[in-house]
């Protein structure tokens, strides 16, 4: 990365595409990926201080700690703020399936002695709405992210109006072209190797997912808006070949998730240092919507997608006893660890280093 005395035009100017940098007014061409449940605001604020986005998932907080936290990043560092929201539309209540998909999990249940008709807890996991929508109006982020999709006409209008550029992500070329022709700023082509759930809205199947190499330089060829990559992205040489391929930045998750800011828990550290570059899959288990985690044994023994899953968000709720009785004890079999292919690239370092040693290593490669 050039010299903090150089200013932000000579800064930009060495990067082979400048647009996301002068979009969202950062340093580095780094976007962190917002990771719900592992990537607060102390993660966000260290990527910012390193010169990238920093990210904030809000799809699991309700509108005082999305508030609180802005208010810490801030406070702590002069950058901007990207707010990530789920676009998902809640299920209708499915009795049937629920007691289908209890039943399936019934052997578990037995082996830990739990009641199989205990009240199931709710799950957190809201999407962008009336509410959210006000807060973003009252706390002006400088980025929002949609993941999902995005939300109704009305609502991503009082968004942009707010005076936030709007990002979301595409799994498919068909998604971007979705995407770009309902006014979104950016467009993260997200590869089949990302950790965490897929973006997909359009796609229907997990089978067809592409991955990025494949991806970026099909959507960057079909849309003119700017394009982050997401997906494998671990180091300086998967930035340097986003970035060859079509891409103006690149989103990162995994690689941070070892880092002393990330929320991540010791289970998942240790499964995380421990797993391979095969031991993830796409799995519908933990909420019933495809997402990359690493294999674990509710997946391995029932398989990682299974059609008793009820919809997004609720397939938790039935694995919440089996996730609090086997947990405690250091077990990782019912939880969900996400993690996209490239875990093996993570590192412990601040997540600020992390984020100027892949910029600084990238620039020297590029130049």
């Amino acid at each position: 990365m050039c010299h903090p005395s150089n200013s932000p035009e000579t800064i930009m100017s060495a990067w082979p595409d400048a647009r996301v940098l002068e979009l969202f007014n950062i340093e580095v061409p780094i976007v962190l990926g917002p990771m719900a449940g592992v990537a607060g605001v102390e993660l966000a604020i260290a990527v910012a201080r390193g010169g990238g986005l920093g990210s904030l998932p809000c799809a699991m907080l309700n509108v005082d700690q999305i508030r609180q936290q802005v208010e810490q990043f801030r406070a702590a560092v002069r950058g901007p703020i990207n707010l990530n929201f789920f676009c998902h539309t809640p299920p209708q209540p499915d009795p049937e399936r629920d007691a289908k998909w209890r039943a399936h999990l019934a052997p578990y249940y037995a082996e830990f002695g739990i009641d199989l008709n205990a009240q199931a807890p709710a799950v957190n996991r809201a999407p962008f709405d009336e509410a959210t929508c006000a807060l973003v109006e009252e706390l002006k982020p400088e980025v929002v992210n949609f993941h999902f999709g995005l939300p109704t006409p009305e609502l991503q209008a009082r968004v942009k109006a707010a005076g936030a550029k709007i990002i979301s992500a595409a799994t498919t070329v068909e998604e971007g072209r979705w995407l770009e022709a309902r006014g979104v700023d950016a467009i993260i082509a997200m590869g089949n190797e990302a950790g965490g759930h897929r973006g997909m809205f359009l796609a229907k199947t997990i089978e067809s997912q592409v991955g990025t190499f494949a991806l970026v330089p099909q959507v960057a060829d079909a849309v003119k808006v700017p394009i982050i990559a997401a997906g494998g992205i671990g180091d300086a040489r998967g930035l340097v070949a986003a970035l060859a391929l079509g891409a103006s930045a690149g989103q990162i998750g995994t690689a941070y998730m070892l880092s002393p800011e990330a929320k991540t828990s010791a289970i998942h550290r240790a499964a995380l240092k421990q797993a391979t570059d095969a031991d993830t899959a796409l799995t519908n288990l933990f909420t019933g919507r495809p997402a990359r985690g690493i294999v674990n044994r509710l997946m391995r023994e029932i398989g990682p997608m299974s059609p008793f899953a009820p919809a997004f968000p609720t397939a938790g709720g039935a694995l919440a006893p089996l996730r609090a009785k086997t947990e405690p004890t250091g077990s990782g079999d019912f939880i969900n660890l996400w993690s996209g292919q490239a875990g093996q690239l993570a590192t412990e370092d601040s997540a600020e280093a992390i984020t100027r040693r892949i910029a600084a290593q990238a620039l020297e490669r590029l130049t």
